[in-house]
């Protein structure tokens, strides 16, 4: 029988979101590739430092055991293969044995192996590869690379933050919000809210995460959070979504527009998803974060100059 990855849940990860290649991604930036590959190979024997997304990945592998694999992890790069061959070292020297699988585009577009594997969640530095795996309809969202690292508090934890509209949820109150203004979005949400959301793209991972927790054994758990600018009344919507979706998150921060960051810092999420720049970018500077390009509030961008590897 052919190997197959349907019972698991996929991440595919670019280099730069696993590990800190800031230093070579500066180099190519620089308009010289050659110099790129050749400094990766110098490098060959130099494990890189772990990355932003470097703990998410670590405590999901830790769900699988000799019995059951029920996480895997694939790289998922712009890079060619000899600085694949780096980021597969890299991997075994932090304890990370178990990624065996990767592709590697030499700076093609990557996003649309995402199919044959079956992604539930695509992580990568490169924003025109998040939109574009987005628009497939994959969970994806750029790693902030200037993001604050994961702490080390709960080691038999995953702890995934997400917003809710045009992450979780559509936007189609977001566009009530934009268009209308604050009065008219809380007037909207309590009319429908017996009605719910229709989903939106980071739905999949969450149904992915909620049959990884019924299914662990491993001692390790999931702990998820919503973490949202919706307050009461319009909060009702909300959970009752996902009621209706017959999941239950951890916890739920109904903020009002606060600002998240600190509540965010208090939860200790190994990756939080925000659509909005300016909350993502305000997280980063206290939690590993991703912006997610869906939604209204991230219109459709004209072709981008390709300015790193991913």
């Amino acid at each position: 029988m052919a190997l197959n990855l349907h019972d698991q849940l996929v991440v595919a990860i670019s280099s730069r979101a696993l590990f800190d290649f800031e230093e070579e991604n500066n180099v190519f930036e620089h308009g010289n590739d050659a110099a790129y590959v050749a400094l990766q190979r110098q490098r060959l024997e130099l494990p890189a430092a772990p990355g932003v997304a470097f703990s998410l990945v670590r405590k999901l592998l830790a769900f699988n055991s000799a019995e059951h694999q029920r996480v895997e992890v694939v790289l998922l790069s712009r890079n060619d293969p000899v600085s694949g061959m780096r980021v597969f070292r890299s991997c075994r020297a932090h304890g990370l044995p178990s990624v065996q699988r990767g592709v590697f585009t030499q700076g093609r577009d990557p996003f649309g192996y995402l199919r044959p594997l079956g992604a539930h969640l695509f992580l990568s530095a490169n924003e025109a590869d998040v939109r574009q795996a987005l628009h497939l309809g994959y969970p994806a969202a750029r790693v902030l690379t200037e993001s604050v690292q994961a702490g080390d508090a709960h080691p038999h934890e995953v702890r995934i933050a997400f917003d809710g509209d045009a992450v979780l949820f559509s936007d189609e109150a977001e566009r009530v919000f934009q268009a209308q203004g604050l009065a008219a979005f809380q007037q909207h949400e309590t009319d429908k809210a017996a009605q719910p959301l229709p989903e939106g793209p980071f739905k999949p991972l969450l149904v992915a995460l909620h049959r990884l927790q019924q299914a662990a054994d491993t001692g390790m758990r999931v702990r998820t959070a919503l973490v949202t600018a919706r307050s009461a009344p319009a909060h009702e919507r909300a959970i009752r979504t996902l009621m209706d979706w017959n999941i239950a998150v951890d916890e739920a921060m109904f903020l009002g527009g606060l600002p998240k960051g600190e509540f965010l810092r208090e939860f200790e999420p190994d990756f939080f998803f925000d659509d909005q720049t300016g909350h993502v970018t305000s997280a980063a500077q206290h939690v590993p974060s991703g912006h997610v390009s869906s939604g209204i509030a991230n219109p459709p961008a004209a072709a981008p100059v390709q300015k790193n590897r991913d």
